[in-house]
């Protein structure tokens, strides 16, 4: 064992504590009953009646759970609006706008129709009102006199 690595001495080991005339083939079938070859019997802890309770309730659970039904989720009726009338329409822009007021507006928008927070089915209807609001909210603060633009 001297003069060997430390893995080549535990194969050594195990290869002199297999039994004559036992093949290798037999060799996991005894690991399995004898728990895992090269520990003791004991060091493993046989599962297999725990898993069978594990899979009993399991079956049960499925049995008394109700079936779960997979509906495609229904567009909103505003994310159908998507010309450019009714988008200004909902903005409701007035007179007085603020670049304050513009961009609560901006985010109030936002927070209902932004792409990332709907169903992928809808992204697209709500890509479509996000580049229409932006537009016209940016057009707005355009409008803006300067002194009132930085308030």
């Amino acid at each position: 064992m001297f003069g060997m690595s430390v893995f080549q001495s535990v194969l050594e080991r195990l290869k002199a504590e297999q039994q004559p005339g036992t093949s290798d083939e037999n060799v996991g079938e005894q690991a399995f009953r004898h728990g895992i070859a090269g520990f003791p019997q004991g060091f493993v802890i046989d599962t297999s009646p725990s898993v069978a309770a594990f899979d009993a309730v399991a079956h049960a659970y499925s049995e008394i759970a109700p079936a779960e039904t997979t509906q495609l989720p229904v567009m909103p009726e505003y994310l159908e609006r998507t010309s450019l009338a009714e988008v200004a329409a909902e903005l409701a822009f007035e007179e007085q706008e603020t670049a304050t007021t513009l961009a609560v507006k901006r985010r109030r928008f936002a927070a209902a129709n932004h792409p990332d927070r709907l169903p992928a089915e809808f992204r697209a209807n709500a890509t479509a009102r996000m580049k229409l609001a932006n537009m016209l909210i940016d057009e707005a603060s355009r409008r803006l006199p300067r002194d009132s633009r930085s308030k």
